[in-house]
Order: C-alpha cells, then sequence, then structure tokens
C-alpha cells in the first residue's frame, strides 16, 4: 500500500495576512485605529493629561478632544504636531492628520 502523504498548498499566505486583507478589503482599518487611540490615551499622553480628557473621537482622519481644563487645552494647541506624531507612532502608520479640541 503506497499512499501519498504529501500535500500541496494552493495558497500560502499566513493568517495574519489573510486577516490583514480582509480588514484591507472591509474598510475596517480606521475603525481599529480609532480603538487602539482610545484604548492607548494614557499611555500616548500620560496620565495626567489623560486624567483631564472628557472626551475622545476619531473621525475622517482627525481626532476630537475635550479637556476638563482651559490651561491644558491651550497648552496642548501648542504641542498638536507632537501630539499627532505620537498617535500615529502608536498605530504604526499615519492615520491621524489633524488634532481638533473641543
Amino acid at each position: 500500500m503506497n499512499e501519498d502523504h504529501s500535500y500541496k498548498r494552493i495558497n500560502s499566505q499566513s493568517l495574519g495576512d489573510v486577516i490583514q486583507q480582509f480588514i484591507r478589503a472591509n474598510g475596517l482599518q480606521p475603525k481599529l485605529d480609532e480603538a487602539s487611540v482610545v484604548k492607548n490615551w494614557e499611555e500616548i499622553v500620560g496620565k495626567m493629561i489623560a486624567r483631564h480628557t472628557q472626551d475622545l473621537y476619531i473621525k475622517h482622519r482627525k481626532i476630537f478632544v475635550r479637556f476638563d481644563s482651559a490651561a491644558l487645552r491651550q497648552e496642548m494647541m501648542y504641542a498638536k504636531s507632537k501630539l499627532i506624531e505620537k498617535i500615529n507612532n502608536s498605530v504604526g502608520h499615519q492615520c491621524i492628520d489633524e488634532v481638533v479640541f473641543l
């Protein structure tokens, strides 16, 4: 009895590659980025700033942030480009182009 136990791999993509293709094909990356930024906000901006953040959401590559302190809001306005850089670094690609302070 001579059985052939060799299997042919028609498609040798990794599961990670398939998942990434699915995410891209279904336009899910922006929502995943938003969830990641919100989840990691304290890590991105630090405990003090996170503690004073009242609202945070992302829409059309803009992040909208509301603080409970006018002084902090003013200070963060001067650090917009640094904040954008930190956010994009946290997700590993350019997902935010602008910060809007509410």
